[in-house]
């Protein structure tokens, strides 16, 4: 079986059980890099015209592919082949959890799905929870099957107020686009928060002095991110972080990470398309552990970080707890770690023991004084 062959067929095992491929980011990076090592078509120059008397229409020449995921065309279309389902707002029938969908900035369509919990008293301050959702910062939504259930689940578990903030993606909004998007979120939230505000959930059930920020994978980047900036700019003040199974990486491995070149060549290559090209693979926002002392004036003071054995971004979990105990930041750092699970599985098997076992977890740490 010849190496394309072998990609196709390692794909077609999982769509053959219906799960969402960006729950198996890093799995696939992996068949894919080693197996057949797609890589970018150079990017087209403007100076240079086609002497051909047939020239190839711009929107089928391919620019990059971020297999499994997306292609990039030379015209600038991006055609998506998962993650862009969406369903809509409303009483979840299984939680009972209300949410509805706002609009925080009309000039950059950033918007976000509210949630509240089922039965809240008048007047009952809560918990609030920003959350950042994953993707491999190019698909998925604050919308999504997945996304709105793994929400509504927490929502009913926790008690809290949450709000997942639909930011904008990759390609055609490079990053630091995805980052400029939670913090203004985070701040919206606690300008909503005081009485007499423009968002009536917030204003009557949120406490801002328990904000929250929640992300996984690409999410957990970004709410790494927010917590930085929440230290060193005015705006916001976080109660807690939780990185589920965050996506950080670096051009040396770290523990016992892989040190196949196929895997970190299209990690490193990935990083640069979602950026385009602005920061490189050791650039603080993907690789925050050689910028620790950046971390001294994390604005938190709580940071749960989940990791699950077989993810690739397992090693990076578990020297970030690390990283922070000895960076001389004075708050609190506790690990979660699931054995025998990849990437995200709580997304995929929400109602098995681990990923409910994880639920609490989470729901435990957001409720503690």
């Amino acid at each position: 079986m010849g190496k394309f062959s072998r990609a196709v067929t390692s794909l077609h095992f999982l769509a053959k059980r219906s799960l969402p491929l960006v729950l198996f980011l890093p799995l696939l990076l992996y068949i894919l890099a080693k197996e057949y090592w797609i890589q970018p078509s150079p990017k087209p120059s403007p100076t240079l015209k086609s002497t051909s008397p047939i020239s190839m229409d711009l929107n089928t020449q391919l620019a990059y592919e971020f297999a499994p995921f997306l292609r990039l065309y030379k015209s600038g279309r991006v055609e998506r082949f998962t993650g862009t389902q969406v369903v809509a707002a409303g009483t979840d029938e299984i939680t009972g959890v209300p949410s509805k969908d706002v609009v925080i900035d009309r000039v950059t369509n950033l918007a976000a799905r509210l949630y509240l919990p089922q039965s809240t008293a008048k007047d009952e301050k809560l918990p609030i929870l920003v959350y950042v959702h994953g993707g491999a910062f190019v698909i998925e939504s604050a919308f999504s099957p997945t996304y709105h259930r793994y929400l509504n689940s927490l929502v009913a578990k926790a008690r809290i107020v949450a709000v997942s903030v639909e930011y904008r993606l990759a390609p055609e909004h490079p990053l630091p686009a995805a980052y400029d998007d939670a913090w203004q979120a985070v701040k919206w939230v606690v300008s909503n928060c005081s009485a007499g505000s423009g968002e009536a959930w917030l204003a009557e059930h949120g406490d801002p002095g328990r904000i929250f920020v929640a992300g996984d994978s690409a999410g957990g980047n970004i709410a790494h991110e927010i917590a930085i900036r929440a230290g060193s700019e005015k705006g916001a003040r976080i109660r807690g972080l939780v990185l589920m199974n965050p996506y950080f990486w670096g051009k040396d491995p770290v523990g016992s990470e892989t040190r196949d070149p196929g895997v970190r060549w299209t990690m490193e290559s990935t990083w640069s398309f979602v950026c385009d090209g602005k920061y490189g693979i050791d650039h603080y926002l993907v690789n925050p552990f050689g910028h620790v002392d950046m971390w001294k004036g994390l604005g938190c003071q709580r940071v749960l970080v989940t990791v699950s054995e077989l993810d690739l971004f397992h090693e990076r979990g578990v020297a970030y707890v690390e990283g922070l105990r000895k960076s001389g930041w004075t708050g609190e750092v506790e690990m979660y770690e699931t054995k025998g699970e990849d990437h995200v599985y709580y997304l995929t098997y929400s109602n098995s023991k681990k990923a409910l076992k994880e639920l609490e977890v989470v729901s435990s740490f957001l409720n503690r004084p």
